[in-house]
């Protein structure tokens, strides 16, 4: 689903409902969650704590979690639902854990979710569909660059540590029999090579050559050297996305 369907979705007119106790209780659960996340974050409680807190958040997000469904059972599994409470279901992640402290981002938008799903149920989605009609282009846009670095930056550095030539030397070792005699059966069924089968000694022949080639190739992707040109190669690559996405964002600007 791309943004303008989305935005065209969230553009539906919606009637604003009637506050009932349900909906109390969901802002009542939203501004809870959303203060235990605001205490987490500044006090830096110990670890038991934290976990604690987790606990208590994924509770919190499973009573989300269900009251979201049964509003979306309400209005037919409609898609338009989805598109008009998206929102909602970002805000539904528990991300409290101290395994997550390192996702600040993720649990800014989070949090920002959850204080929109306090308004949307006290004062009426109205206002939270204007908000996030508004502001969710802009968002994209200033997200869409870092997070392109940030993916770009971990996959250059899962690149730099491998090691590819031993990985296709270790396949090729392990499937040595079956590559073996694959090459025999294309030589075989090849029409020029074909006709040496008359030839004396043309199965041993063809065999020895074909091993000497199998072993000679697995002994280049051994060498370290082989690694080395792989890198070059690979860094070269890296370098040239580097400059284009620099470039992109550079004509965007």
């Amino acid at each position: 689903m791309t943004y303008a369907q989305l935005r065209d979705q969230m553009d539906v007119p919606r009637r604003i409902h009637r506050v009932r106790a349900v909906d109390w209780l969901m802002v009542l659960l939203a501004i809870v969650s959303v203060g235990m996340l605001a205490w987490v974050w500044l006090a830096d409680p110990s670890i038991e704590t934290q976990e604690l807190v987790f606990k208590i958040d994924t509770g919190i997000c499973a009573v989300f979690l269900i009251e979201f469904v049964q509003r979306w059972r309400a209005t037919g599994w409609g898609w338009k639902f989805l598109g008009r409470n998206w929102f909602e279901v970002l805000g539904m992640i528990p991300v409290s854990h101290p395994a997550l402290r390192a996702f600040r981002l993720i649990r800014i938008l989070v949090l920002v979710a959850r204080l929109g799903r306090a308004v949307d149920r006290s004062i009426g989605d109205a206002v939270t569909q204007r908000l996030v009609n508004r502001f969710l282009g802009t968002v994209i846009e200033v997200l869409k660059k870092p997070v392109t670095v940030a993916v770009l930056e971990e996959v250059v550095v899962v690149l730099k540590t491998g090691h590819y030539a031993q990985n296709i030397s270790r396949a090729l070792a392990e499937n040595q029999t079956e590559l073996r005699e694959m090459v025999l059966e294309k030589i075989k069924a090849d029409p020029a090579a074909g006709r040496l089968r008359k030839l004396p000694f043309h199965d041993e022949i063809v065999g020895t050559v074909t091993d000497t080639a199998i072993r000679v190739v697995l002994e280049m992707l051994a060498d370290p050297r082989t690694d080395e040109m792989i890198s070059d190669t690979l860094r070269e690559n890296i370098d040239q996305i580097r400059a284009a996405v620099r470039t992109n964002e550079q004509q965007r600007t």
